[in-house]
């Protein structure tokens, strides 16, 4: 099992596990055009953004998450980091990859000098908020978004 910043063969993968977090799709049969070319490029990019995969050992990517710093001025000036679009293959859940792939962005957080780590969860997903609670993370805050 190795844990590595995504590259762009990568993108079909990843794009199946956010596709249906329920069922096992084969990146293969994925269509990534041009809008998800250009947001992994501008992720690739941007030293704020770290993709990350949980790779089976022969490409195959079994996990994935979006790493983002965020600068502010809260907390003396520290970074946080944002955890977003967390996600395990179906048929891969309960052996521990989530928790190797969540624990593996804390360190990165951490090492980089990030005061506090975040993530929001949809309120429908009980399973995912008690995983997220047994690393530590509280309930704090509620969240929310405005389509735009």
């Amino acid at each position: 099992m190795i844990l590595r910043t995504a590259s762009r063969p990568d993108l079909p993968a990843i794009l199946a596990l956010l596709a249906d977090e329920h069922a096992v799709l084969d990146p293969s049969a994925i269509t990534v055009g041009a809008a998800y070319e250009s947001a992994f490029a501008a992720i690739e990019a941007d030293p704020r953004n770290e993709l990350l995969v949980l790779d089976e050992g022969d490409g195959t990517v079994l996990g994935s998450l979006q790493l983002t710093y965020i600068p502010g001025l809260g907390r003396g000036g520290a970074e946080r980091a944002l955890i977003e679009a967390v996600r395990v293959r179906a048929d891969r859940r309960g052996l521990g990859l989530g928790r190797r792939l969540l624990r593996a962005a804390i360190d990165r957080a951490r090492r980089r000098g990030c005061g506090l780590v975040q993530l929001t969860s949809g309120k429908d997903r009980a399973g995912a908020h008690r995983f997220y609670a047994s690393l530590g993370f509280a309930r704090s805050h509620d969240g929310f978004k405005l389509p735009l």
